[in-house]
């Protein structure tokens, strides 16, 4: 059976506005929003427990839309319920899981039997990319888009090496998917081409610094600017993730309201914090794909949130085990575990006057929603899932081996010390981490969409 709460004396973001108000959750549901501080007057009493949201905001719980949770088949590395366990310890209440695991998830079947595993394992929300390869459009054209979140494609080869590199078979793809087509952009031939000038140089002894010459801002580019005419052409719903470089953004529509956009395009967390200055530092641990790249690219991409090119803030969890992630540079896997830190490190930001924290909301819970028509979740609003999550702004908490949660034990924030923490993260109305505890009696919900 399910509790009720009360939040009171709140700071609700929500929307575009913060104001003082309390919240109401009865069977899963956000049942009453009150601009009432206090509930005493305005709230029925009986059979509520009441939380004390004093100096504290309550955020829609984080929908993250690009995760690599390693289930099946990779699991030594992370697994659905170690992850969406350190998801809503982050505030993550919903995620969008990517289909380079083992099997790669590149049928219907095998895309239901992670839907399978998720139900029995996952604190979260959940729902997974169908993986589009060279030769299964017809699987793409049967997915139900109001059962699936999107159709991954690998325009440039990543972990798990799923490489879609027939003309053809992306016309066919953009001209027939009923899925939105998330793609993940960064032109082979020239990271090859990179590669080999750099082998040349070095050897197999690469410098991780050279990661943003070999994935270049140049290889994005190219690979994006691909993507977006395919979408032009056949009038597809294009999602670019993981942007990285300023030049990309020349290539996305601001004008729009994000409700109209055919366009749309995401920024990681890493990218916000992160620059290649950081290499000679944190070595592999922040080697991604695509690459983390210069100031001068991060600022532009602070830049793109605030103007409307950028639409989401995603994590790109993905996460390996730390000898691994020792090898030499070619032999080094590229991701990094972010999904209990995401949150913090975007609330630091807010600290330092990077990003106002309408906007954090803005871009980390309704943009997802809106983008990929999520059903009834990312807002605070009367009727929708009590997806919430309470951020104390004024509890510093250091980031070390104790306290992450990741399977694979490392984060690429070790030692930094966070001004904000996560004290209270629902899920469908359940309180499924407070302080540090856990509730793992109540498993997550498939994510529906409105399409």
């Amino acid at each position: 059976m399910q509790n009720s709460y009360r939040i009171i004396n709140a700071l609700i973001v929500n929307e575009g506005q913060i104001f003082p108000g309390s919240v109401q959750i009865s069977k899963g549901i956000i049942e009453r929003i009150s601009r009432t501080p206090n509930e005493s007057d305005v709230f029925t009493k009986d059979g509520y427990t009441v939380i004390d949201g004093k100096g504290k905001y309550l955020l829609p719980g984080i929908i993250d839309s690009h995760v690599h949770f390693r289930d099946p088949g990779l699991t030594q590395k992370a697994d659905i319920l170690t992850e969406s366990r350190a998801a809503v310890a982050g505030g993550i209440t919903s995620f969008m899981e990517m289909p380079n695991t083992i099997p790669q998830a590149i049928t219907l079947k095998l895309l239901e039997e992670k839907f399978l595993l998720a139900s029995d394992k996952s604190l979260a929300n959940y729902s997974f990319f169908l993986g589009a390869s060279n030769d299964n459009i017809a699987e793409i054209i049967h997915a139900d888009p109001c059962q699936v979140c999107g159709v991954k494609v690998f325009f440039g080869a990543s972990t798990g090496n799923m490489l879609v590199d027939n003309q053809s078979v992306l016309e066919e793809i953009f001209r027939c998917s009923p899925l939105p087509v998330v793609a993940h952009c960064e032109d082979e031939f020239t990271i090859r081409s990179n590669a080999e000038v750099m082998r040349a140089k070095f050897g197999e002894d690469v410098p991780i610094g050279m990661h943003p010459l070999i994935r270049s801002a140049e290889a994005c580019y190219i690979s994006a600017e691909r993507a977006v005419n395919l979408a032009k052409k056949y009038g597809t719903r294009l999602h670019l993730a993981h942007l990285s470089t300023a030049r990309e953004l020349e290539l996305l529509d601001n004008n729009l309201p994000l409700e109209r956009k055919r366009i749309t395009a995401e920024v990681c967390t890493h990218y916000l914090w992160f620059c290649e200055e950081d290499y000679s530092r944190l070595g592999a641990k922040i080697k991604v794909n695509p690459s983390i790249k210069s100031a001068a690219d991060r600022d532009a991409l602070f830049q793109g949130l605030h103007n409307g090119h950028i639409d989401i803030i995603a994590t790109d969890h993905a996460p390996h085990l730390p000898e691994e992630k020792a090898h030499s540079y070619f032999k080094a896997p590229s991701g990094t575990p972010l999904v209990q830190h995401s949150l913090p490190a975007m609330l630091e930001l807010w600290h330092n006057g990077k990003i106002s924290l309408e906007l954090l909301v803005e871009k980390m819970c309704h943009a997802p929603a809106i983008s990929f028509g999520v059903v009834r979740r990312g807002f605070i609003r009367e009727g929708f899932q009590a997806d919430l999550v309470l951020v104390d702004p004024k509890s510093p908490e250091t980031v070390d081996t104790s306290n992450i949660l990741y399977k694979c034990g490392w984060s690429p924030f070790e030692g930094h010390t966070f001004q904000s923490k996560i004290s209270h993260t629902f899920v469908n109305g359940n309180l499924v981490y407070h302080n540090g505890r856990f509730d793992e009696s109540v498993k997550g919900q498939r994510l529906l969409f409105a399409r």
